[in-house]
C-alpha cells in the first residue's frame, strides 16, 4: 500500500525551485547555506546544477549570492549576510516564518515562550534566534517537569513544524497541567503537511507487516514517520534514503508492505522503491488517499519573473 499524501510538501517544492531557478537566472555558484531541505539525493542533484553547500556565511566570497535553506535562519545570520555584502535569497518555508513571526509577537508581550522542538535542528535555531533571550526549549515531554518559570510572566508555546502531532500534544498537555494559563499560537504551528503525511501512514500501518519511510536520516519529519507507523501498529518500519538500501532479510515472512515518504523526498525515490519490490514479485500498490493537497507558495520576489516547471515534476 501506498500512503497518500507522501513526499514534496509546497514549502519543500518553493525551496528546491528557488535554487533551480537562481541557477537558471544568475548562473552558478550559487552558494545554500546548510541543506535547502533535508535530502541527500535533492542535494547532490542541485550540486551537479552549480549550487554550493555550505555550513556558515565565512565560506561565502564576499559579495556572492547565498540562498536561505527551507528552514529559515535567525536575525543574527541575516545580519552577518549585510555585513559581509552577500546577495541573498530568503527560502524560508512561509510556515517557518510564521513561527518566527509568532515568537517576535510574544516576546513584545512579554510571555516566557516555550519552544516544542529538537535541539541543534536548522528551524530550532532559526526561531529561537528571534527572541533568544524569552525563549527556552522543551525537546519532549519529559522535560516539562524541570522547567523554572517566572510566575509574574505570562508563558506561551510554540513548536517546529515538523514534530510528531500525538507527542506534541502530549508535551502541550502537561504543560497546560502545571500552567493553566498557557496561552497557545493563533494556530497550529505543525505544518499542514506533517500532519497530512502522519495521518496516511497512520491509516495503513496497521495493517502492515512493514512500513518503508523513503527518507533521509536528518530529515525530521521522516524519522517521525517510522515512529508513528510503529505506534500505529506496523509489525516494523524502516527508513530508507533510497530502494538501494532495502535488504532481503526485511521481507522474510511479511505479506503486506506500506510506502511513504518524508515532505523532501522526490516522487521518483518512491517509484524506485516500488519498482524494486515488483521486480521481487510485489502486485502493483495500491495507493490510500487521505487526503488531496492544493497549497503551494509564491517563490521569493527576486525570482518571480520567471517561471519553471514544479521540483516535484522532476
Amino acid at each position: 500500500m501506498l500512503a497518500a499524501p507522501r513526499g514534496y510538501c509546497a514549502g519543500v517544492d518553493r525551496a528546491v525551485i528557488t535554487v533551480e531557478k537562481a541557477l537558471e537566472s544568475y548562473g552558478a555558484p550559487v552558494y545554500v547555506r546548510k541543506q535547502i531541505v533535508h535530502n541527500r539525493h535533492v542535494v547532490a542533484t542541485l550540486e551537479e546544477r552549480g549550487a554550493v553547500f555550505v555550513d556558515e556565511l565565512d565560506e561565502v566570497p564576499e559579495g556572492a549570492l547565498v540562498v536561505f535553506s527551507a528552514h529559515g535562519v535567525s536575525p543574527q545570520v541575516k545580519d552577518e549576510a549585510r555585513r559581509r555584502g552577500l546577495r541573498t535569497i530568503d527560502a524560508t518555508c512561509p510556515l517557518v516564518t510564521k513561527v518566527h513571526n509568532e515568537a517576535r509577537r510574544f516576546a513584545k508581550d512579554g510571555a516566557q515562550i516555550l519552544l516544542i522542538g529538537h535541539a541543534g535542528h536548522e528551524e530550532v535555531e532559526g526561531t529561537t534566534g528571534e527572541a533568544p533571550a524569552d525563549i527556552t526549549l522543551v525537546s519532549r515531554p519529559a522535560d516539562v517537569d524541570g522547567l523554572e518559570l517566572d510566575p509574574d510572566r505570562p508563558v506561551a508555546w510554540l513548536s517546529q513544524t515538523t514534530l510528531s502531532i500525538d507527542e506534541t500534544a502530549e508535551t502541550v498537555q502537561r504543560l497546560r497541567a502545571s500552567h493553566p494559563e498557557l496561552v497557545d499560537p493563533p494556530s497550529d504551528d505543525i505544518c499542514y503537511a506533517t500532519t497530512n503525511r502522519q495521518q496516511a501512514v497512520k491509516q495503513i500501518a496497521a495493517h502492515c507487516d512493514l512500513v518503508i519511510v523513503v527518507g533521509s536520516k536528518n530529515s525530521s519529519n521522516t524519522l517521525r514517520l517510522v515512529d508513528v507507523a510503529l505506534e500505529a501498529g506496523a509489525g516494523a518500519a524502516r527508513r530508507v534514503d533510497d530502494a538501494d538500501e532495502i535488504q532481503d532479510a526485511w521481507l522474510d515472512g511479511v505479506t503486506e508492505i506500506g510506502v511513504t515518504s518524508g515532505a523532501s523526498v522526490p516522487e521518483r525515490l518512491v517509484r524506485g522503491v516500488v519498482d524494486l519490490l515488483r521486480a521481487k514479485g510485489w502486485p502493483a500498490p495500491v495507493e490510500e488517499d487521505l487526503i488531496e493537497e492544493s497549497l503551494s507558495f509564491a517563490l521569493p520576489p527576486q525570482l518571480r519573473s520567471r517561471r519553471t516547471r514544479s521540483a516535484r515534476e522532476r
